[in-house]
């Protein structure tokens, strides 16, 4: 471990000697601060200093003037992230004891679990780059393993080839990044470059290229248009997997990855656009592909996609804290939904159309409850955690005047809301579509427990990031304690304006929010004949979006098939014709030169003889000619 420098010291110390000044300022008799006010104070005196530990175990490469450390960074935002996938991987490994417990490959299953935590916690972790490239990776390894874990059957085993295919893609981007990066500032530990871009040492045309790449790698890992065909196939795997991916580790590193590197990416402008819009198509497409998703695992990975599009906006936006506080909640509440829609298929024994569902709400309670709390936060209603992350993401894409990304965001929301009241109605309200021989069954304590903790933050962990507008009317709280605690590593960009503005934005979208959604139920439990009728006079339609726009089958037939064609081709005149004909050209020979020996090699010992004779022979003419 790297000796502590004085900076780090000093910042040990200022913690350590905290709690006394805190108490002097609340006792002093001249301070005229509200008790609101020393709270703040006290707030403030923990994060008066960043505090970030670097604990470097030996020179992992050193080529040239290419010197990498095999070294750890500890800073709030490292923390920040450790806590979200050690706090909810936790959870999903506790569900995934009741969830596996019928498969007979627990061992495996178990050790690629571990194996892919190790792996993100590397990337999270990582003080340069390229260490980060070994954990981006490793959690490109363990999901392909993971997705296509019941691999005896091709479609879930070509699953894992697709999304391990689809990230190689964006992979390839992360290098490319890193390229521009090294060649620019000779190294990729985090502390150089961030050091050289307060010095100003560069060159901006090669930061702008290096942020362009980097973000190709986001998009591949994070699933944004046009590389998040992987996500959707995703679903063949467990579904606590599904909730380990989609919720708190693989998804989130691309948003780690642009967080990270925000000192950067504030010097791109042109790439934080494309940023944001980009996640803003990504999510209203993917919002309405999961309009007519009858696969409840789907629906809940377009629904993730969509997510992601809105990290990206606030990313793009420039509000680094929005993003990863709006990945927070999402963990929450989304590993929460998976690990819901996990228990109900383990207790209709495999059954995922929502289709063949419906009245679950009287045998399955405390599922219904867990996922309705998830579904509120994911829908944004206050006063459940989605609320506060979109609405700020929402905030922040008005107040810095891109109306056309906050109009289209706000749509996505609408459109949510209807897709997510959709499912709900269908899984829970109604008469029962089940099969007359199927009866669900309940869960036991491995089940309950992860989706009570999850359920409990998906309701609180939105109190967070309360809106400073917002805090002024809680006394006891400060505002935006996300915001406070990475300010000391993160660019953030703060957007002012009108608090009667604001206010009106917040109560519009809550209003129309709440519009959809009763509409929607009142529908899908009053009126489903006519929506019936309606999807039959726009089958066309409705058959496009269940296909999702057909993506997939475009890729198929315009990509992969003619990938395979050639490949079948190459295969055919290298492969067999040319090295397989010289390997068969060259046997040929050695079995002509074998014919020919076994002529002499006969084991007949009167010709050995006269070999022997006729060489004697030839070595005496030899002699005597010489």
């Amino acid at each position: 471990i790297r000796k502590p420098t004085p900076v780090i010291t000093k910042s040990i110390k200022t913690l350590r000697g905290s709690n006394k000044k805190e108490k002097e300022i609340l006792k002093d008799p001249i301070c005229n601060h509200s008790k609101k006010e020393k709270l703040k104070d006290r707030f403030s005196l923990f994060h008066q200093e960043n505090l970030s530990l670097s604990f470097s175990f030996f020179e992992w490469l050193h080529i040239g003037s290419f010197k990498i450390s095999f070294s750890f960074l500890l800073d709030p935002l490292s923390v920040f992230m450790l806590l979200v996938i050690t706090g909810v991987g936790f959870l999903i490994h506790f569900f995934s004891v009741y969830y596996m417990s019928h498969d007979n490959r627990p061992a495996k299953y178990f050790s690629y679990l571990n194996l892919f935590i190790f792996n993100m916690i590397v990337l999270v972790l990582a003080d340069n780059l390229f260490l980060m490239f070994l954990g981006w990776e490793g959690v490109g390894l363990c999901s392909y393993l993971l997705i296509g874990f019941w691999f005896t059957s091709s479609e879930k085993a070509a699953a894992g080839m697709k999304a391990f295919i689809v990230n190689r893609i964006g992979d390839i981007g992360f290098l490319l990044g890193m390229f521009f990066l090294f060649q620019q500032f000779h190294s990729l530990h985090f502390s150089v470059l961030s050091e050289s871009i307060s010095a100003e040492q560069f060159d901006l045309s090669h930061i702008k290229w290096a942020c362009f790449f980097l973000f190709i790698g986001a998009v591949g890992k994070s699933a944004q248009i046009p590389l998040y065909i992987w996500l959707p196939s995703a679903m063949a795997g467990p579904t606590p997997v599904s909730a380990l991916i989609h919720a708190a580790t693989m998804v989130t590193a691309g948003i780690y990855l642009i967080t990270r590197m925000s000192s950067m990416f504030i010097l791109a402008p042109e790439v934080l656009t494309l940023i944001s819009w980009t996640g803003v198509m990504t999510a209203f497409i993917a919002a309405l592909i999961a309009c007519a998703q009858k696969d409840i695992k789907k629906v809940l990975a377009y629904s993730t996609v969509s997510q992601l599009g809105y990290m990206f906006v606030a990313a793009g936006l420039g509000a680094f804290t929005a993003s990863l506080f709006h990945l927070l909640t999402h963990a929450f509440f989304k590993a929460l939904l998976f690990l819901s829609a996990g228990a109900i298929i383990h207790s209709l024994k495999g059954e995922q159309n929502i289709y063949r569902m419906g009245g679950l709400k009287r045998q399955l309670p405390v599922i219904y409850i867990c996922f309705m709390i998830g579904f509120l936060a994911l829908i944004g209603l206050p006063p459940f955690s989605g609320f506060f992350s979109k609405d700020e993401i929402l905030w922040s894409a008005f107040a810095s005047g891109h109306f056309g990304i906050f109009a289209l965001a706000l749509l996505t929301a609408l459109v949510t809301t209807f897709y997510m009241t959709r499912l709900f109605a269908l899984v829970f309200y109604g008469k029962s579509r089940l099969r007359s021989e199927l009866k669900p069954q309940k869960g036991n304590v491995f089940a309950y427990f992860p989706l009570i903790i999850l359920a409990l933050l998906s309701f609180f962990g939105g109190f967070l990031g309360i809106p400073h507008l917002l805090s002024e009317y809680l006394p006891f709280h400060s505002s935006h304690l996300i915001e406070q605690y990475l300010k000391p590593v993160i660019v953030h960009n703060s957007f002012k304006g009108s608090h009667l503005v604001e206010i009106f934005l917040i109560l519009g979208s809550v209003a129309l929010v709440l519009f959809v959604l009763g509409i929607t139920r009142w529908f899908y439990l009053n009126r489903e004949k006519w929506l019936e009728n309606l999807k039959q006079k726009n089958q066309g339609v409705f058959n496009v979006l269940e296909e999702a726009l057909r993506v997939d089958s475009f890729c198929d037939l315009k990509i992969v098939k003619p990938i395979l064609n050639i490949s079948y081709e190459l295969w055919q005149g290298v492969d067999i014709k040319l090295i397989q004909g010289f390997i068969l050209l060259v046997q040929k020979w050695l079995l002509s030169l074998k014919s020919l020996f076994e002529k002499f090699q006969n084991g007949n010992m009167q010709n050995y003889v006269l070999f022997m004779i006729l060489g004697l022979i030839v070595c005496i003419l030899s002699i005597l000619f010489t």
